[in-house]
């Protein structure tokens, strides 16, 4: 029974996530229904991660197994075929050993988020940004940021239904940078870990949110990772403007 690895691109604003649910839209949902218009029976298939409602994915890798004699060009085809209309799409497919997992082979996962910030409403950008009124000092949010590098106790910036064994965590980089744009400013936050705790990704952007606009300093993050209590979290922000952006392992199967 061959196994391929998928890359896979979503736009999450239709689901209810990654992880399918029974009698509602999920992206694992529909392409799992995909699969089985290739090879009628149950299938299962692993994620590299499993993204909330909303959120999207630019290289959400999963597996699948295949009793048939597929190529990987045969399978993407016929796969991007039968997801239509769906907001998703299968960029890059390989055949990969029978032990490959795309959950337990990755070192890496790497997200990506972005706040327009300007005061006309979103229009192009709508559902893909998460936008903001007011400018936001960079600066002092990579400040803030920096304090949550390296290995923590993330237990404030943990969802409370949040699953993992252990609040404990490496943070591996987390850079924030301003782009200009047709559209206005961006301000984009690259977040790199071997793992992530539940809407830990989304509660760091919306506490280093606070720090832009003002009303949190840079030592108030610090105090906030430091408390280990979920009150001590900014806002979480919103799911639209997040993206997970890519997953690493020893060998790219994708190469």
């Amino acid at each position: 029974m061959p196994r391929f690895a998928l890359k896979i691109e979503y736009h999450g604003a239709p689901f209810v996530g990654w992880q399918r649910q029974i009698d509602l839209p999920s992206v694992q949902g529909a392409i799992e229904a995909a699969l089985a218009k290739l090879e009628p029976r149950v299938h299962n298939i692993a994620a590299a991660g499993r993204t909330d409602a909303g959120v999207h994915a630019l290289a959400q890798v999963a597996h699948c197994d295949m009793e048939n004699d597929w190529t990987a060009f045969r399978l993407s085809e016929a796969l991007n075929y039968h997801l239509k209309p769906t907001p998703i799409g299968i960029v890059g497919c390989a055949e990969v050993a029978p032990d490959w997992h795309a959950r337990f082979s990755a070192l890496e996962r790497q997200y990506h988020f972005r706040i327009l910030t300007r005061r006309a409403p979103a229009t192009h950008q709508a559902g893909l940004v998460w936008q903001v009124k007011h400018p936001l000092d960079v600066a002092a949010m990579q400040a803030g940021a920096d304090r949550l590098v390296g290995r923590h106790d993330f237990t404030t910036f943990r969802s409370t239904i949040c699953q993992a064994k252990s609040p404990v965590k490496t943070l591996d980089r987390l850079n924030i940078s301003e782009v200009e744009t047709a559209q206005g400013t961006e301000v984009h936050f690259d977040v790199r870990a071997r793992s992530f705790l539940h809407n830990q990704v989304r509660s760091f952007v919306g506490t280093l949110e606070r720090v832009g606009g003002g009303s949190l300093s840079p030592d108030g993050v610090s105090t906030a990772l430091e408390a280990k209590d979920r009150a001590a979290c900014g806002p979480v922000c919103p799911p639209h403007g997040l993206y997970l952006a890519a997953v690493s392992y020893e060998a790219d199967p994708f190469a």
